[in-house]
């Protein structure tokens, strides 16, 4: 039986022709990724996203979109990740924050400064995540942003007719 997958969210934000992205060290490495990061129990894909991206990157996010489910396998992860992305814009930057633990700082990088630095990218979501936004794809806030880690997670008792 498959592993149940860490259920995450990301926040695409694009201004000026550049893309919010966190360089962290993960394992020794210094990698990209979107601000990004797990849901916490008792809140929802939508607060975590604010959360995160708060956390890791001092901006305050106002998500707009609902970008779309990604379900990824790392290689040498025993549990899949399922990824929430969220497109929003920035309202608000507090540059005495201090950012989580392991970021080291938040970046403004074109689609073609994260294509160079590809080998420095945490997952191949990173630019999946681009290229969609950049591809036009958008839905509603709604059609996830009420999911909490356990209906996310599909651990959600289903009603009895």
């Amino acid at each position: 039986m498959n592993p149940s997958p860490d259920i995450t969210v990301a926040a695409v934000v694009l201004d000026r022709g550049r893309f919010l992205v966190v360089e962290e060290r993960i394992a020794g490495l210094d990698v990209l990724n979107q601000p990004a990061g797990h849901v916490e129990r008792g809140e929802t894909l939508l607060q975590a996203v604010v959360r995160e991206t708060l956390e890791e990157t001092a901006w305050t996010l106002r998500p707009t979109w609902f970008l779309g489910a990604y379900l990824w396998q790392p290689p040498r992860a025993s549990r899949p990740t399922l990824r929430f992305a969220f497109v929003g814009e920035v309202t608000a930057h507090d540059p005495s924050r201090r950012l989580d633990r392991g970021i080291l700082a938040a970046h403004w990088l074109g689609r073609d400064e994260l294509l160079a630095e590809a080998a420095r990218l945490r997952s191949p979501l990173v630019l999946r995540c681009v290229d969609d936004f950049l591809g036009g794809r958008r839905q509603p806030l709604d059609t996830a942003a009420t999911l909490d880690l356990d209906t996310a997670g599909g651990a959600a008792a289903m009603p009895v007719p």
